[in-house]
């Protein structure tokens, strides 16, 4: 139970704080100084404890390990969530749609079968290019092929969803025949049934399934899931977002879609979450969850990050062409990495992949 005042519950947030790679971060835990994010290969010496009343300030206080776990079993720790955040900060995932990411973050691929996605809309004009966009992308070391018929760019106008499984089910039934692991990106009922039984084993939503029919098809399809933030919709999220905090809002956005997935027979362990970058953020909004990502670590499930080619990059770097914004989303991706993220969605699966390699290959080179 959360701890309360006379105007409401005092929401708090552990954050992992000074994460460190490679040869620091083994020594560091070795040492009793550090524990592993996540089981994964980022480690982390102190916890920031965010406390946030209704309507009122955040306040902060900073601990190493020892005095973490001290503060935890004080008395003046009345939030009985602390320490089940302290368990999932710490304790292994289990794989995610079966994969395993020891050797890093898995990726996911991008098959965008739209006339009008931000990046790459109109370039698969055919169901044939579509189909060998996504063995190329799986060849280049994809983990998964996300296939979408509705583009969530802000504005876009909203696409029928009898459109929506033409355009979609028959790529997925071919990957999928042939031994792909696909994901389907929609937020409808329908697209979600159909796709499921073309061979889909993993549903991407940037609606986190709000739709009551969606959250039952997800049930009953015994689908792994990626539930995203999204503020507003596609047609007008970008219509001035705000945010009391960009961080914590999502998280308790997060937080409640898992307890209603939960009570809809939907195991933690079929979730994974997007923080859903540029679905009605600023700028400004996107780098802080980009860069406080690893608290929705104590949330308990797996991290997917979406930053290709977004456009925050273009506001960091002055790039306006999405398809040149590669360097910016490797960036992206380096830094989800360093903050535990165990999926990230890219449109540059080569690149990506190659990029991971080196950072790991450099944080093992001491070892």
């Amino acid at each position: 139970m959360r701890s309360g005042t006379a105007h409401g519950p005092v929401r708090i947030y552990l954050q992992p704080r000074a994460l460190s790679q490679g040869t620091q971060a083994r020594a560091a835990v070795d040492a009793g100084r550090a524990t592993w994010l996540a089981g994964g290969s980022t480690a982390f010496s102190f916890v920031s404890v965010a406390q946030r009343p209704p309507g009122g300030a955040v306040a902060t206080a900073q601990y190493d390990l020892p005095g973490l776990r001290t503060w935890l079993t004080g008395p003046s720790v009345e939030d009985g969530t602390a320490p089940i955040q302290w368990r999932h900060l710490t304790e292994s995932r289990q794989p995610f749609a079966g994969l395993a990411s020891a050797r890093g973050p898995s990726l996911m691929g991008i098959v965008n079968v739209t006339p009008d996605s931000f990046s790459d809309g109109g370039d698969l004009k055919t169901t044939e290019q579509a189909i060998a966009r996504g063995i190329a992308l799986a060849e280049a070391g994809a983990d998964l092929v996300d296939v979408g018929g509705e583009s969530t760019r802000p504005g876009a106008a909203a696409v029928a969803p009898d459109e929506e499984c033409r355009r979609v089910v028959p790529i997925v039934a071919a990957l999928a025949e042939r031994g792909l692991r696909v994901s389907i990106d929609t937020r409808r009922a329908t697209v979600i049934a159909a796709a499921i039984a073309a061979g889909a084993t993993v549903i991407n939503d940037v609606n986190a399934l709000r739709d009551a029919d969606s959250l039952q098809a997800a049930a009953r399809s015994g689908a792994d899931i990626v539930l995203m933030h999204m503020q507003g919709e596609p047609r007008n999220m970008q219509n001035a977002p705000r945010y009391a905090d960009p961080l914590f809002d999502v998280y308790d956005f997060l937080e409640d879609r898992i307890e209603t997935c939960l009570a809809a027979g939907i195991s933690r362990a079929r979730l994974c979450l997007d923080p859903g970058i540029g679905f009605g953020k600023t700028v400004d909004h996107n780098l802080a969850l980009i860069d406080g990502l690893a608290t929705f670590h104590g949330l308990g499930c797996p991290l997917m990050l979406g930053a290709s080619r977004k456009s925050f990059i273009a506001h960091a770097t002055g790039e306006s062409a999405p398809k040149a914004r590669l360097p910016g989303s490797l960036a992206a991706a380096l830094a989800a990495r360093d903050r535990g993220a165990q999926i990230l969605r890219v449109h540059d699966v080569a690149e990506t992949r190659q990029a991971l390699a080196t950072m790991s290959a450099i944080s093992r080179a001491d070892a």
